[in-house]
């Protein structure tokens, strides 16, 4: 069998009393994209980083590549490319300058300017990063960490400050570089975009792992469908297995009226749906 890109067992990361990560598990196959979701303070960027090399744990066994990131040397940093949530430096060299510069550090860069056509900063390659604004930047930011042309790639929130042509042209360059053979992991906080790009989703919470699927498995564990509704100038929500039921209930309570339902809507239950009921904050108004 293919040994996993990486593997974790029982990782455990603490701060004093706190307990960031709490005993992790998991594996991510040879060219899979998988996205960890969790919310601010659940320990997916604690973990992400300890598999970088970049954090120590606590407890546990890591592998990446096959390597122990604490104690990895270059070889295996040329192997894996990183893009993490800061932007880029205000550098006073050209795009295609620095891209050129960091991928020279790796035996087999990608070229130059196909890494800024893929990111969307052909128009922009003789511009100063100093001068880019933010969501410019951080287009820079992913072709830095493209650059290498690594086997294992770490993407933390990489859209953000994306409009949304960028972002889907974005999500084009990863599913190029999930055929190239690529190992994605990813993780950001716009659902749609897990739900389009990974092949499994792991949600992490007060750093325990809750759910492991693919996007879709992760849906199919929410039965029936959500109706919503407006009633008295408020949003309102249902999950219910018998839709129909339910509507005609509410029909009857808007007779008195003219028969219509304010704002009536009845849709299958989304990956954000599951999301927000397995880190336990719905926010939603039920009956």
């Amino acid at each position: 069998m293919t040994e996993p890109a990486v593997r974790i067992r029982g990782l455990h990361k603490h701060y004093g009393s706190l307990e960031a990560v709490a005993g992790l598990d998991l594996d991510i196959a040879p060219g899979e994209i998988f996205a960890l979701l969790g919310p601010n303070g659940a320990g997916k960027t604690t973990t992400v980083e300890i598999l970088e090399g970049y954090r120590k744990r606590s407890a546990g066994e890591v592998s990446v590549l096959g390597h122990d990131p604490a104690h990895a040397h270059r070889d295996w940093r040329e192997r894996i490319g990183i893009v993490l949530q800061s932007s880029a430096d205000e550098t006073p060299l050209s795009a295609r300058e620095y891209i050129a510069h960091v991928g020279s550090f790796f035996p087999n860069p990608r070229d130059t300017d196909e890494v800024l056509e893929s990111v969307g900063l052909a128009e922009l390659a003789g511009q100063r990063g100093k001068t880019m604004s933010g969501g410019e930047r951080r287009r820079l930011d992913v072709a830095l960490g493209i650059v290498g042309n690594p086997e294992l790639l770490f993407l933390d929130e990489p859209t953000t400050g994306f409009d949304p042509e960028a972002r889907r042209s974005f999500w084009t360059l990863i599913e190029r570089l999930k055929g190239d053979g690529t190992t994605i992991l990813l993780t950001t906080h716009y659902l749609e975009e897990a739900e389009h790009l990974a092949d499994r989703v792991g949600v992490i919470a007060h750093g325990k792992l809750v759910a492991l699927d693919t996007p879709t498995g992760l849906r199919g564990g929410m039965e029936g469908a959500i109706v919503s509704w407006r009633e008295g100038g408020k949003h309102r929500e249902k999950r219910t297995t018998k839709p129909t039921e339910f509507v005609h209930e509410l029909a009857k309570k808007h007779a008195k009226a003219d028969g219509e339902i304010p704002g009536l809507a009845i849709r299958r239950p989304s990956l954000e749906d599951r999301y927000l009921e397995l880190v336990g904050h719905q926010g939603r108004t039920e009956e």
